[in-house]
């Protein structure tokens, strides 16, 4: 009897599920992105918003929340109730901050759901146009003969450019001084006034300032070059494999969304970004890797990949209590 029972109840967990992956959305969706407007992922974000809205027949308004590392834009969605809040963000969220924070505001691994990874794209070590180093080699011999003389904008502790700079510091045993801003298009502009001579941004951010030559690039984060940039070395060619400058952008929803709901919600994101105007415009002009993974292969990548993060996080000593 007791078999029989759960076997009922599992069915009508599939047809509730998939009743309402058929029927959603049945209101307004909005989207949290947890950077300040202006930057890459922000732009993606309303890109794809603007091309879902058509698919879902619901307006989707992209909310900004940055702050603390993601924390206050991802806190609001594991706190969703509505069934209408998703966020999308990038791998900090998910692979640095579990092991960034002693403790954090949500349980990363089982308060979401991954719906799928869009893009992974690597950032490029950049420099105002008016430090006097033209290279990664000159830029550390600068760093060796003055110590704390430079310094270097993130968007805060344990974010990507803090850790691939302290990882760097650590293995060209030089000191650099941490300014942290808000987002990194607040880091990019103190880069491009002088206000800090270095950082590491994305190819959309980075790029305008490029073309103008207000900032120039030292170093790629990719293992292998930048189409978009040929001549800029990678940081393995440096002799600095270590440095991890990697990032990805994805969708997540809150726990509570059925499978069968964010299976759904996979196979619409991805028809959208598989679009050849989508995908020419959005993901391979921005210099963007195109995934599209699934949920569940997201999900292994997200572990796998917060596994590899622990010991660099460990091996850069950054911790915020």
């Amino acid at each position: 009897m007791k078999h029989w029972t759960m076997v009922l109840l599992m069915a009508l967990c599939v047809a509730t599920g998939t009743a309402q992956a058929q029927e959603w959305p049945t209101r307004p969706i909005k989207l949290i992105v947890p950077y300040p407007a202006g930057g890459g992922v922000d732009v993606m974000a309303r890109a794809l918003a603007q091309r879902l809205q058509d698919k879902w027949q619901q307006p989707i308004t992209v909310d900004n929340r940055p702050g603390a590392n993601t924390l206050i834009g991802t806190e609001a969605v594991a706190r969703a109730i509505d069934n209408h809040t998703l966020l999308f963000t990038t791998d900090a969220t998910f692979t640095i901050n579990p092991h960034l924070y002693n403790k954090l505001p949500y349980d990363a691994d089982k308060d979401f759901a991954p719906v799928t990874q869009l893009v992974a794209f690597s950032q490029m070590l950049v420099a105002n146009a008016n430090l006097p180093t033209n290279s990664l080699k000159e830029l550390l011999a600068l760093a060796k003969e003055k110590p704390g003389s430079l310094s270097y904008a993130s968007y805060g502790p344990g974010s990507q450019p803090q850790l691939a700079t302290e990882m760097l510091k650590q293995k060209a045993g030089v000191f650099i001084v941490h300014i942290p801003y808000r987002g990194i298009p607040q880091a990019v502009t103190a880069v491009v006034s002088g206000e800090v001579p270095l950082t590491w941004s994305g190819i959309v951010s980075a790029r305008p300032h490029l073309a103008s030559k207000r900032i120039k690039p030292l170093a790629y984060g990719g293992k292998t070059r930048a189409p978009a940039y040929p001549d800029v070395p990678t940081m393995t060619e440096l002799g600095f494999p270590e440095v991890d400058a990697n990032v990805w952008v994805g969708v997540f929803a809150p726990a509570s969304f059925a499978p069968a709901l964010v299976s759904r919600m996979h196979r619409d994101i991805l028809a959208v970004i598989s679009e050849p105007d989508f995908r020419s415009k959005e993901i391979e002009g921005k210099s963007y890797d195109f995934v599209g993974a699934g949920p569940d292969e997201f999900r292994r990548h997200i572990r796998s990949e917060s596994a590899s993060r622990r010991t660099t996080i460990k091996t850069s000593g950054t911790v915020i209590e």
